[in-house]
C-alpha cells in the first residue's frame, strides 16, 4: 500500500490531534508540510511534533506530492482556501464545521464535487465506538420506531475562551455553541434519528459570558418521521459534563453518554457498551483521546484507496447545518416576537 501525501493548513487547537493521527498512521501518509500563518504557531509545533513545518503556502497548494489537506483553519478562512486546494487537485478534510452558514457550506460541497475530489469533515462523534455501536443497533431495528429524543450538551467554558480574538463570534465562527461545540451531537443524532421536520427555539447569552452569540440554546423538535424530541446545548454548565443522547423507541431505548451506551429493551434486558470517557466538555476543550481523530483520517484513507465516499463525507454535514440555522432563526423570531414585553407567564 502506497503511502499518501499530506499536508496541515492551520495549528490551532484542533492540531495536535491531527498530528498525533497522522504520526501513528506514519506506514499511510507522508507529511510534506505543515502551515500556519503565525510564526509562533508554526514555531510551538515544531516543538512538539517531528513534522515538517513550511513557511509558504501557495508551495504546499501546489505540491503535486500532496494528496491530502487537512484544513484547520477557523471557518472565516474557509471557502477561499478551499476552491484553491479543489482547483489544485487535492482531496479535503476540513475541520468542522465546514463554514459559517449553511449557504457557504453548501457552496463548500459543490465546489469539491465539481472539482471531482473527495471532501470530509472532523465529526469524529460518529466514530466513537458507542456511537458505532448505537448506529449498529438502530440500523437493526432494536430500538423498534422512534418515539422521543432528548440531547443535552452541558459543557463549560471559562471566559477566558471567549476572550480569545474573534471567539464567539459571527464573523469568524459563525456563532456560538451550536455550531461550535454542540455541531458534533447534533450531526450525530441526525445520523441515528434522520431530518427534523419542525423546530421551536430560545437562545441566547447568558450573564456568565461576555461574547457577542449565544452560549445557551433549547429546541423543541419534530422529526420527520413524527418522533418529538428536545435539545439543551450550552457552554454556561460548570464544571461541564458529557454529552448525552436518548432514542426511546417502540422496543427499547438507548443512553448514549459520552463514550458509553446503555440499551434498555421493554422485556427488562440491559446491554452497556463502553465507558464514559473525556470529551472536551470542560475547560479544557481537547481533553479527550485522538482515537476518534484517527478513526476518522483513517477512514478517509480507506475510501480513497476504495473509491468510495468517506463515512464523513462534507455533504452528510449539511443537514447539522441546516438544523442549526432553523433554531436561530426559530430562537431569533420568537426574540423579536417577545421584545418589550418583561413579563412572566
Amino acid at each position: 500500500m502506497s503511502r499518501r501525501g499530506v499536508a496541515i493548513i492551520g495549528l490551532g487547537m484542533a492540531a495536535g490531534h491531527h498530528a498525533r493521527s497522522l504520526l501513528d498512521l506514519a506506514d499511510r501518509v507522508e507529511v510534506r508540510g505543515c502551515w500556519s500563518r503565525s510564526a509562533g504557531r508554526r514555531a510551538a509545533f515544531a516543538a512538539e511534533f517531528p513534522l515538517p513545518v513550511v513557511e509558504d503556502l501557495d508551495a504546499l497548494i501546489v505540491d503535486p506530492a500532496v494528496e491530502l489537506a487537512l484544513v484547520l483553519t477557523p471557518p472565516d478562512a474557509r471557502l477561499d482556501l478551499v476552491e484553491r486546494l479543489a482547483g489544485a487537485g487535492k482531496h479535503i478534510l476540513m475541520e468542522k464545521p465546514l463554514e459559517r452558514t449553511a449557504a457557504a457550506a453548501e457552496r463548500i460541497v459543490l465546489t469539491c464535487e465539481q472539482a471531482g475530489v473527495v471532501a470530509a469533515v472532523m465529526l469524529q462523534h460518529r466514530f466513537r465506538p458507542a456511537a458505532l455501536r448505537l448506529a449498529e443497533l438502530v440500523a437493526a431495528g432494536a430500538l423498534g420506531e422512534l418515539a422521543a429524543v432528548q440531547l443535552t450538551l452541558p459543557w463549560w467554558r471559562p471566559q477566558s475562551y471567549y476572550d480569545e480574538p474573534g471567539r464567539g463570534t459571527r464573523a469568524r465562527d459563525g456563532g456560538g455553541v451550536l455550531i461550535t461545540q454542540a455541531i458534533h451531537a447534533i450531526d450525530l443524532m441526525l445520523t441515528l434519528t434522520g431530518p427534523v421536520a419542525e423546530v421551536a427555539a430560545l437562545a441566547g447569552t447568558t450573564r456568565l459570558h461576555r461574547m457577542e452569540t449565544e452560549d445557551f440554546a433549547a429546541a423543541g423538535l419534530r422529526f420527520a418521521d413524527g418522533a418529538l424530541g428536545g435539545l439543551i446545548a450550552t457552554t454556561a454548565a460548570y464544571p461541564g459534563a458529557a454529552e448525552r443522547l436518548i432514542l426511546t423507541g417502540t422496543a427499547a431505548s438507548a443512553v448514549l453518554e459520552g463514550g458509553a451506551l446503555t440499551l434498555s429493551r421493554l422485556d427488562g434486558s440491559v446491554e452497556r457498551f463502553g465507558e464514559v470517557a473525556p470529551g472536551g466538555g470542560g475547560a479544557q476543550p481537547m481533553a479527550f483521546p485522538h482515537d476518534w481523530h484517527r478513526a476518522l483520517i483513517t477512514d478517509v484513507l480507506d475510501a480513497l484507496d476504495a473509491g468510495r465516499p468517506p463515512r464523513a463525507a462534507a455533504r452528510s454535514a449539511l443537514p447539522a447545518h441546516h438544523l442549526i440555522e432553523a433554531i436561530r432563526r426559530s430562537a431569533m423570531e420568537r426574540s423579536a416576537e417577545q421584545r418589550g414585553d418583561r413579563g412572566t407567564i
